[in-house]
């Protein structure tokens, strides 16, 4: 474990969520810091410091890491204690756990702000010379809404602090809950209006719960036998794959498989050039909004993105020759290679490939039929592609690809291939993802009026 958390690798070394933001949380006080000096200096020196100080991080990237860190602890159901103790090396102090609860609070995550608050009341226990006081957290837990301060929290509070101080905490939580109350909920109305109908929606949808349990490796429903034949090889020399994976209910019912996956698809090299070649032309990912119609950032899709063409390089080109080799489909219509990376928190909350929103390239190459999935990385918890209709998840395995057809051979889309990828607790996924279409397919995959297949 040791060896993870080295400085060695900068990338494995940033993707921990509480290493992320213990560092970029001392660059932004370095930065703040250097601003400061340099307003009172007219210097030649101090000017040329202060624009350098421009390339820290800002208030907004280190708001983004809690936020991220936030988003990992509500869906992995870890309290902040559990967090905190995942390594040594990582305890954070009163400071960094009061400053998580006040963005927490900022952001309207009562429930979360309440629980970093009592965590830096314990802390404070623990290590008393901080910046922030009992007084100033207590202060500030009063004006967090009353729902979020349940009983356990009080109770805890209780337990810990002097008579004097538990008398003050009742009358702090007695006087916020009557003054703030109406107020509070004005605020998480605006705040809700301000988020995009795209981060709303899957709270709406059944599956969401079964999306979340299988992050956390529940309700999986492949017996250790059907896993056993979740093995399919590729090699330069070809090959038959088998059958990976068909939900238990269907698997009499359905005779082309849903998933295959392939090891050995990419070698350690062409990873390499490919990453090289996306690196300077990631951006934030982004989703059409279904109200508007226009390309959006949302929580929903948390990632950055590039696209590689096989024209960049041969490797490209090869890749997308292999795919084209073990779907035996026609490559002309496929689009370009997209390579994305899920930092900390990075997810894609469920979805099809086949249901694009305001799609025009349908009416020219058809929808996509098949999605071919790589993964270029290992990731050490979390980013789990997970299936919630059929309780499939798949880990991350460098080098392995993952395929399955979102079309029925009738043209209906395919309900079994609603997917996601899950969250990225420790680690950096890196993914490449090829979405071929439907026109040209017709001799290669035959058509059929049959509904379940």
């Amino acid at each position: 474990m040791d060896e993870f958390y080295s400085s060695t690798d900068p990338e494995r070394f940033i993707s921990n969520p509480l290493t992320a933001f213990r560092l970029v949380r001392q660059l932004r006080n370095a930065g703040i810091a250097i601003e400061d000096v340099a307003r009172r200096n007219i210097s030649e020196d101090f000017s040329a410091l202060r624009s350098k100080a421009e390339f820290l991080p800002s208030d907004t990237d280190l708001d983004g890491v809690v936020i991220a860190l936030l988003r990992l602890q509500d869906l992995y159901k870890l309290d902040p204690k559990n967090m905190t103790g995942l390594a040594k090396a990582l305890n954070l102090n009163p400071d960094e756990c009061f400053h998580i609860a006040m963005v927490a609070n900022q952001k309207n995550q009562f429930q979360h702000a309440a629980l970093w608050m009592q965590e830096t009341l314990r802390k404070l226990d623990e290590v008393p010379d901080a910046v922030v006081t009992k007084q100033e957290v207590l202060q500030r837990l009063a004006s967090v809404p009353f729902p979020a301060r349940n009983l356990p929290i009080a109770l805890g509070l209780s337990q810990v602090l002097p008579p004097h101080v538990v008398m003050d905490v009742k009358t702090l939580l007695q006087l916020a809950h009557s003054s703030r109350l109406v107020e509070s909920i004005k605020d998480w109305d605006e705040a809700q209006l301000s988020i995009s109908s795209f981060d709303n929606a899957p709270q709406a949808h059944s599956w969401h719960s079964d999306y979340e349990a299988l992050c956390r490796g529940e309700g999986i429903k492949m017996t250790p036998q059907r896993q056993r034949k979740m093995v399919c090889r590729y090699t330069t020399g070809g090959g038959n794959p088998r059958l990976i994976y068909a939900p238990a209910k269907q698997e009499q019912e359905w005779d082309q498989p849903l998933i295959l996956r392939f090891h050995d698809f990419l070698t350690i090299s062409e990873i390499k050039v490919i990453k090289e070649l996306s690196r300077s032309k990631l951006a934030r990912a982004k989703v059409v909004d279904p109200v508007t119609g226009e390309k959006v950032s949302t929580t929903v899709r948390v990632s950055k993105s590039a696209w590689l063409s096989e024209d960049e390089s041969p490797v490209v080109a090869r890749v997308n020759q292999r795919i084209g080799d073990v779907t035996g489909l026609d490559m002309e219509t496929a689009e370009d290679l997209q390579i994305a990376n899920y930092g900390i928190g990075g997810q894609y909350e469920p979805h099809y490939d086949s249901a694009l929103v305001n799609d025009s390239y349908v009416e020219l190459q058809g929808r996509r039929i098949a999605t071919v999935l790589v993964y270029m990385s290992d990731v050490e918890v979390g980013g789990s592609t997970v299936f919630p209709s059929v309780g499939a998840a798949l880990r991350p395995k460098m080098g392995s690809a993952v395929v399955w057809f979102n079309l029925l051979k009738s043209g209906e889309e395919d309900a079994r291939t609603l997917h996601a990828a899950c969250p990225v607790f420790l680690g950096s996924k890196w993914v490449a993802n090829k979405w071929i279409r439907s026109l040209g397919q017709e001799f290669r995959r035959k058509c059929s009026l049959s509904s379940t297949e």
